[in-house]
Order: C-alpha cells, then sequence, then structure tokens
C-alpha cells in the first residue's frame, strides 16, 4: 500500500469538506485532500434521491454566500442543489484534490509524530490537521423491528432510493412520518393511485406541518436578481433575518410560535375533513420540540382513498406483512424505511483514535456527543469537525454554520503557522465550560420541555445536536481563534 502526505486532510465532499477545500485554496493552502466515499460530491444531496426531495429551506439561503445562483424557485428540489453543489466544485479549481471511493477507514494521531495517519481501501494519508466533514446526515438508521430481516418483499432506506422498481400497482408502507417521509407520500400516493396501487403509513408521531409557500420565479424576478446590484443580498438578508425570528420561539418563549400552531392547524383543515383522521394527525407536544415540516400535500396525500394512516405500534414484520400491535396484519410488496440518520451516534466516530488511543464513539459513549464550539474535541490535537455537536439547526440554513466553522477552522490554522506550532488541542476545562453553558440553555428550549421524544436527544437524555441560539451569535463566537482555550505544541 503507498503512502500520501499532505498538509491537511477532508473527509466527506458534501457542503462542508467543499466549502473547506475552497476557503483552503483562497488562503493559499494548496497541499490538502478530500476523501469521499462516494462517486461525487454532494455528501446529503448526492444521496438522496427519493421522489419528491426538496430542500425545506429558501434556495437563497440554501447556498454559500460567495457562490450565489440562479435559482429556479423558491424552494430547491434535490436534482438543482446537487447540480448547484457540482458547480460550484468545478469552477472552484480545487476537485483536482478529491479522491472519490476512498472511504476513510481508520483515523489516528501519532503525538511523537504530530501527524493524523488515515488508512483507506487505496493507501494511508498522513495529515498535518484532519477536517472532518462527513456530515450528520449520511448514515441511514433502520429501525429495531422484529422480523424486518425476514420480509420476502423489496426493503430499502428513503436514502438509498431503489429507482429500478416498478411500483405500479403494489401494495407499498412507508415507515416514518418526518422530513423525507412527508415528501415521499404524496409522490407515492399519486403513483400508486394511476396504478391501482394501495399505501400504508405507519406513524409514531403526528408531526408539525405548516404550509410551504413554494413557487417557480419568474424570468423577470430571475432577471433582476442576476443584473440589480445587491438585490440578491437584500433578498437573502431578509430570508435569514426573518428565519432567526422563529429563535425565540424555540429557545425562550414557546408562546411566540402561536401564529405558526395557527398555521398549522389550519393546514389540517384544509387537506382532511374526516374528523377521525384529523384527530390522528394532530401533534399533542409543543411545536418546534420536533423539527417543523414544511408542505402543502401531505394531508391531501393521507386523506386519498388509496391510503391508510396506521398509528397502532408495529409489532413485528413477517415475509409479506407488517403486523401491528393490535393483531393486523396489513400484506405489502414494498417497504420504505424513512426512519431517519444516526445523528447523535455518528458512525465516523467509531473509526477515529486521538491521542489516548481512545476512539471518539467511546468517549462520547461515556459523557455523551460534545466539542469546544462544536468543532475541537480534547484528546484530538488537531481534528476539525464540521457540522459537529449542538451546531445544527431547527429553522434556518446549515450552510450559515458550516462558513462560520470553516472560517474558525482557517484561524486556527493561521495561528498554527504563525506561531510555528505543530498542534492544538482543546482544553478540556474550555470544553466543559462551553458544554455547560449549553445545556443550561438547553433546559429552557421548546426541545427538552416541549414533550417529545425526537432524534435530537442521546442515550444520556441530552440535546447535543441543536444550537440553542441565534446563529448570528453562533458566527459572533467562532468569529476569532481563541488560543488561551487550547493546548499547544511547538515544533
Amino acid at each position: 500500500m503507498t503512502s500520501r502526505t499532505v498538509d491537511h486532510l477532508i473527509i466527506g465532499a458534501g457542503f462542508a469538506g467543499l466549502c473547506a477545500a475552497i476557503k483552503l485554496d483562497e488562503d493559499g493552502e494548496k497541499d490538502f485532500a478530500v476523501l469521499e466515499a462516494g462517486s461525487d460530491v454532494g455528501g446529503t444531496w448526492r444521496d438522496n434521491t427519493y421522489p419528491g426531495a426538496t430542500c425545506d429551506i429558501p434556495s437563497q439561503l440554501y447556498s454559500f454566500s460567495f457562490a450565489p445562483h440562479d435559482w429556479p424557485r423558491s424552494y430547491s428540489q434535490q436534482p438543482d442543489i446537487q447540480a448547484y453543489i457540482q458547480q460550484v466544485a468545478a469552477e472552484s479549481g480545487t476537485l483536482d484534490r478529491f479522491v472519490f471511493d476512498t472511504p476513510a477507514q481508520d483515523a489516528s494521531w501519532d503525538d511523537e509524530a504530530q501527524r493524523w495517519t488515515v488508512r483507506t481501501p487505496h493507501g494511508d494519508y498522513v495529515a498535518k490537521t484532519l477536517i472532518v466533514g462527513a456530515g450528520g446526515l449520511s448514515a441511514p438508521r433502520m429501525p429495531e423491528i422484529d422480523g424486518i430481516e425476514t420480509f420476502q418483499g423489496e426493503v430499502f432506506h428513503s436514502a438509498r432510493w431503489n429507482h429500478d422498481l416498478d411500483l405500479s400497482g403494489k401494495r407499498v408502507a412507508v415507515i416514518g412520518t418526518g422530513a423525507s417521509a412527508i415528501q415521499i407520500v404524496p409522490e407515492l400516493q399519486k403513483v400508486l393511485q394511476a396504478t391501482g396501487g394501495h399505501l400504508d403509513v405507519y406513524q409514531r408521531t403526528a408531526p408539525w406541518v405548516i404550509p410551504r409557500n413554494d413557487r417557480v420565479y419568474s424570468s423577470v424576478e430571475r432577471s433582476a436578481l442576476r443584473r440589480v446590484p445587491g438585490l440578491r443580498k437584500l433578498y437573502r438578508a431578509a430570508l435569514y433575518w426573518g428565519h432567526e425570528a422563529f429563535v425565540p420561539a424555540f429557545t425562550l418563549a414557546p408562546g411566540l410560535a402561536l401564529p405558526a400552531v395557527k398555521q398549522a392547524q389550519a393546514n389540517i383543515r384544509k387537506g382532511i375533513k374526516d374528523p377521525e383522521l384529523r384527530e390522528k394527525v394532530t401533534p399533542h407536544f409543543m411545536l418546534g420540540c420536533k423539527r417543523v415540516l414544511r408542505s402543502n400535500d401531505w394531508y391531501p396525500a393521507l386523506a386519498a382513498d388509496n391510503v391508510e394512516l396506521v398509528t397502532d405500534p408495529i409489532a413485528k414484520v413477517t415475509g409479506n406483512a407488517i403486523v401491528t400491535a393490535d393483531g393486523v396484519e396489513r400484506e405489502i410488496d414494498v417497504l420504505v424505511v424513512a426512519t431517519g440518520f444516526w445523528t447523535t451516534e455518528l458512525p465516523i466516530t467509531e473509526h477515529v483514535r486521538g491521542r489516548s488511543g481512545q476512539s471518539l464513539a467511546d468517549r462520547w459513549r461515556q459523557s455523551g456527543m460534545a466539542a469546544y464550539k462544536g468543532t475541537a474535541i480534547p484528546d484530538f490535537p488537531n481534528l476539525f469537525m464540521i457540522v459537529g455537536p449542538n451546531t445544527g439547526q431547527g429553522h434556518t440554513s446549515m450552510i450559515f454554520i458550516i462558513e462560520s466553522q470553516v472560517a474558525y477552522i482557517r484561524a486556527a490554522l493561521e495561528h498554527l503557522r504563525r506561531h510555528g506550532l505543530t498542534s492544538v488541542e482543546a482544553e478540556p476545562r474550555a470544553t466543559d465550560r462551553w458544554n455547560r453553558s449549553l445545556q443550561r440553555r438547553m433546559k429552557r428550549t421548546v426541545w427538552t420541555r416541549g414533550g417529545c421524544q425526537s432524534w435530537y436527544l442521546d442515550s444520556h437524555g441530552r440535546n447535543t445536536t441543536l444550537w440553542p441560539r441565534t446563529t448570528a451569535d453562533f458566527r459572533r463566537r467562532l468569529a476569532s481563534f481563541d488560543a488561551e482555550a487550547y493546548r499547544e505544541v511547538r515544533a
């Protein structure tokens, strides 16, 4: 096996890894490589190609601030977002340093050499710094249901959609009613209705769903956004601050969400006429406790004649059916699992070992997922995470967070260069202070007090996923590298 030495190694070629590559290149840090397990850039937007896949954040916000785009509509669909990522990557001049079809199998820190060694199927990489941009929505999570492995029909996760399968006339079941499911179900309902098929939707908890104000931009609007100086930035800023206005309702005073609650309730009344079905889809927890979803066709799809919403718990799966706790057996041909991802137990952490030899996964299993400023971790020198613990958003674009973290990492690398350091490592005390403050703040949020169980919470019952303040506050706190919070090693 060959070994290659670079200054910086980036894992993941989604928005996070691409942003890091572009900004390192701009800083003159040309000696880097980007390892990507898949065959192209895009990450989540490369992999999630299910019917109806669309972003629930406005297009003008869901793009890099340094790479504006001529979006065709207000909420972009998966093919448009993937094409945007590919275009930005191609125009950046960094693709020659991307290594595709090459997963990082193991990463370990050598304290004597002050280097990271990363093992791949095609040889080792040795690097001064390791930037992890693998993302929290990259590893599909299959449900633990008795007998699911015995199902004889087609079964697949929403993030691994089988496009070769003809669903015409099939009996299909979808497990889950989260962000992916509410986009998939309306599309399946139409296909199955046209071909004599049937759809069962298995709901554990009804989500809050507000209307989706999506529309195609007119040619005049698109022309104006391209040609009028400052208009696109002004539009983006208005969207950004409009979304930031939701933060107090999530983090301080849930009563402020009442207008959104009214919107969601009206959405139910508009889409469903049957009182019994309305009751089934009405949430019994505070709006915002789980991610607030956007759709205009979710409720009409559930009300369609060829769809049954099943709210009884699943007892088991047999070779050709799903059996619920009430004993009812519903035969199916296809099982679609839309049960989310490993977000609080990131699979990549099983393969990253720090100065002590302990894996990041083992460290976090003991105490819960935690990092300093969502980016750096004690015992893991020169390791920087993008979209790490407590950086997630329930109301706005993660790209704002990604750009904020990349700016912080760039400042850290500049500090290393300027002071002739071989490594920086987050101090345990600084990390503890940061996370104690986060968790104190978290107690006031709707995610903790809202009366639901969500994927935001880890096995310790702590919210290690979301940021409990405004994103403007996050950017301010990461605006410069605070060397006093780090242990430094000089050359």
